[in-house]
């Protein structure tokens, strides 16, 4: 028999109590909040010298260049990794072939080395021309004079990402099924358009978070063009305490507009994927405030809130 209680007004329910967590909770704020008081007191970070320098005049010029660098090498390198990616889908075996072989050059070959192979083509090729048939040589320029640390810099940070980039999109076409790519022929597109309308739409939703991760990595990547005294952030930092002699607070001075640059990328991420998966996920995604906000409403809801 199913026992029944008399007075059910009574009963409430009660919330499971996860000691375990709490504490686990308070230990790590704990230390949080040791290392923010040991990083506060510490005389040695020098903060006024880090505010006094966060708007400097050469830090903001280093601010804009890594900017720069990181639009275009992410605009023309996803540009050509689209192409690259296409070629490689390709039933050409020539086209396939050489898409397999850049992507395997420049994804093996160090960031770094590249840099330096491309600031020093001039040892290579001390002048590039251009002939055409029948007219001879209508170009032709010094390498020192065409590549400057600006332009070695920039053909190597498109090179690098296109590369990477050629993969991403590649594996973002493969997540379409072939009964879309099937169901758009049937409706009499031709191949521009399934790939417009039909396989791009789709893709873009298994290409958007690994390409963010590569924008934010590009961004951080650009930090390797103060080798080659391109005055960058990083590099702008560097002239500064090679005078002043204040290495770490120039360098915490480099390391939060990295941190600030790279925090926009990632909400300008997140609200691109949240456009991008409309009508896919039952449950649109919201931030953690809202998520406390749904929390609490049940818990009032079930009786459980104390309080």
């Amino acid at each position: 028999m199913k026992f029944v209680p008399e007075h059910t007004d009574d009963l409430r329910i009660v919330g499971k109590r996860y000691y375990g967590r709490w504490l686990s909770a308070i230990i790590v704020l704990l230390c949080v909040a040791a290392m923010v008081n040991s990083m506060i007191n510490n005389p040695r970070f020098e903060w006024g010298v880090i505010a006094e320098n966060f708007t400097g005049a050469s830090i903001l010029q280093g601010v804009l260049m890594t900017i720069q660098l990181t639009v275009i090498s992410v605009v023309l390198g996803f540009a050509f990794g689209t192409v690259l990616a296409l070629m490689r889908l390709s039933s050409n075996p020539v086209l396939s072939s050489v898409s397999w072989a850049y992507t395997w050059f420049f994804r093996g070959v160090p960031m770094l080395v590249q840099l330096f192979l491309w600031y020093n083509i001039a040892a290579l090729y001390p002048s590039i021309s251009l002939s055409l048939p029948g007219l001879g040589e209508v170009w032709s320029a010094q390498s020192n004079a065409l590549i400057s640390p600006f332009s070695a810099a920039v053909i190597a940070l498109v090179m690098h990402q296109s590369a990477y980039a050629a993969e991403i999109v590649r594996a973002g076409i493969q997540s379409v099924s072939n009964g879309q790519i099937e169901a758009a022929r049937a409706l009499g597109y031709r191949p521009a358009q399934i790939f417009r309308f039909t396989v791009l739409p789709q893709a873009m939703r298994a290409i958007l978070p690994p390409a963010g991760n590569e924008v934010i990595g590009q961004l951080k990547t650009t930090a390797v063009v103060s080798v080659i005294s391109l005055q960058d952030v990083l590099f702008s930092a560097q002239i500064i305490y090679q005078r002043t002699y204040e290495v770490i607070p120039l360098l915490l001075v480099a390391t939060l507009w990295y941190l600030l640059l790279t925090s926009v990328l990632s909400v300008g991420q997140y609200w691109v994927e949240r456009h991008f998966s409309r009508g896919v996920t039952r449950n649109p995604q919201v931030n953690w405030v809202g998520r406390l906000i749904a929390a609490r409403r049940r818990r009032l809801e079930q009786g459980v809130e104390h309080g």
